[in-house]
């Protein structure tokens, strides 16, 4: 929050429901891009209120690798 104004969009990366009033808080602020969950089975349910705005990382390295041949 330090640097709230020296940015647009804010990318968090939690899964912690202690960080759910800062999500929420830029959300209203238009300054939320995405919240990044590490585990799409172990993360505060408080979430489920910004589900939009969620991407679980469990998959990200299947998107991500590169695949030789493809």
């Amino acid at each position: 929050m330090i640097e709230y104004a020296n940015y647009e969009k804010a990318l968090i990366v939690t899964g912690d429901g202690d960080f759910y009033c800062l999500v929420d808080y830029l959300l209203k602020k238009d300054k939320l891009l995405n919240l990044m969950i590490p585990n799409k089975n172990r993360f505060s349910s408080l979430f489920r209120k910004v589900n939009q705005h969620i991407i679980f990382m469990n998959n990200l390295r299947d998107m991500c690798e590169y695949k030789k041949g493809k």
